[in-house]
């Protein structure tokens, strides 16, 4: 399958609705990321709606009202593509696309598409097939009900299996096929993670963009691809990397993204093996983003969904380059200062101070504070070999043989 939607060059809208759950200024963030998912995809955002409402629309979405709007707005500007926020159920798709007349997206398909694009290697490419796959087979129905033989009347009576059966059970069938093909390459990948001796295991994790591959590349001298865009790493890449006298694995995992689609954390979960088996996490944070606390929450949530919340686990927050506090006039009064406004200096003096020597703040791009970095990982990383492997504390001129400071 694997086929990605053509969205380059198309012009796209979005829409979101803000709900008792989903305030006003959460659905502009959610719809921020939208937009950068879209630009990421290949297509341009030319205009935003919304709606106030308690629970979304069963048949559309959105009201009646609203669509109508949208439909009027569609023709006249010759869109494309409309993208929801949130995933659309088969019958409210099918029924949009019936008032529409365009493409209709929902985020999930949105982030499948992107997957596709980015999938580099067959492992990869097989994982999003899997999804891809796992998330047609429920939508089936509003896609193929013109194949069905279900009308009565001469001539309409089916062989016996109708043609939307005979498309779910072919699905379900490449389904299987491809979860056998991932059961033998995860095995392939078990022993070669085997195979890597007594090297300590590290792994960067983060939300998508928050520069992991970059200070991958800053680290081990390597060239992972890396851009600003959502998802550019899908592929798990693994390095040896010396520091002093040092050697351990490093591991560049996939991003992680709100509302993430089940159907990827479920093939990719392999790929989330590597932070499973990781002795030491790097949690890398785009501390410039104006919202990176969500960020560091979201990933926090699917860490404990795949157990490895427990881990030790350094707080990285990058580009503090790029970082800026908003500004509040001397004269004005009536601005009240908020998290915005703090300076880097302040942000350390928050709950970050609790977490003690276990929070860096560098910017992998420029290099700043790349020592301070080298050397906390240093430390984290010869703690744990030290533990593990006392009699290999040759390594480590300042330990006897126990592991004990001389």
């Amino acid at each position: 399958m694997i086929e990605k939607t053509d969205l380059t060059h198309e012009k796209a809208v979005l829409i979101g609705i803000v709900t008792k759950e989903q305030g006003q200024d959460k659905l502009k963030e959610y719809l921020d990321e939208l937009e950068f998912l879209t630009y990421t995809a290949g297509g341009e955002v030319i205009k935003r709606f919304s709606q106030n409402m308690d629970k979304p629309n069963p048949k559309t979405f959105i009201g009646t009202g609203k669509m109508n709007e949208l439909k009027e707005f569609v023709d006249e500007n010759e869109v494309g593509t409309a993208i929801f926020d949130d995933e659309l159920s088969p019958a409210q798709q099918k029924n949009i696309e019936k008032i529409l007349k365009c493409k209709v997206l929902d985020r999930t398909t949105l982030i499948l598409d992107i997957f596709a694009q980015r999938a580099q290697t067959s492992y990869a490419r097989t994982q999003v097939e899997l999804a891809q796959y796992e998330y047609l087979l429920p939508r089936l129905a509003g896609m193929w009900t013109h194949l069905e033989r279900q009308r009565g009347g001469i001539g309409m009576r089916g062989p016996g299996e109708t043609e939307i059966e005979t498309d779910r059970r072919i699905v379900r069938d490449k389904i299987s096929l491809l979860k056998k093909k991932l059961e033998t390459i995860d095995k392939q990948m078990e022993v070669q993670r085997g195979n890597r001796g007594q090297l300590v295991r590290v792994a960067l994790v983060g939300y998508t963009n928050v520069g992991k591959s970059t200070l991958m590349n800053t680290i081990s001298k390597s060239q992972v691809f890396a851009e600003n865009k959502l998802f550019a790493t899908l592929d798990t890449t693994v390095r040896k990397v010396v520091i002093r006298n040092l050697p351990f694995l490093l591991t560049d995992t996939v991003g992680f993204i709100r509302k993430l689609p089940t159907q990827l954390v479920e093939s990719f979960k392999s790929t989330l093996d590597e932070v499973r088996e990781a002795d030491l996490l790097l949690h890398v944070v785009d501390i410039s983003h104006p919202n990176f606390e969500d960020h560091i929450e979201s990933v926090n949530q699917i860490m404990s969904e795949i157990k490895s919340n427990d881990k030790p686990t350094i707080m990285v927050f990058n580009k503090i380059d790029q970082y800026e506090a908003e500004e509040i006039e001397d004269d004005d009064l009536m601005t009240e200062r908020t998290k915005a406004h703090y300076s880097l200096k302040e942000w350390k003096q928050t709950w970050m101070n609790k977490m003690g020597d276990n929070v860096l703040f560098i910017s992998a791009l420029n290099k700043e504070n790349m020592e301070d970095f080298r050397r906390k990982v240093y430390e984290a990383v010869r703690d744990i070999h030290v533990t593990r492997f006392p009699y290999n504390s040759f390594l480590y001129p300042e330990y006897d043989k126990y592991g004990e400071e001389k």
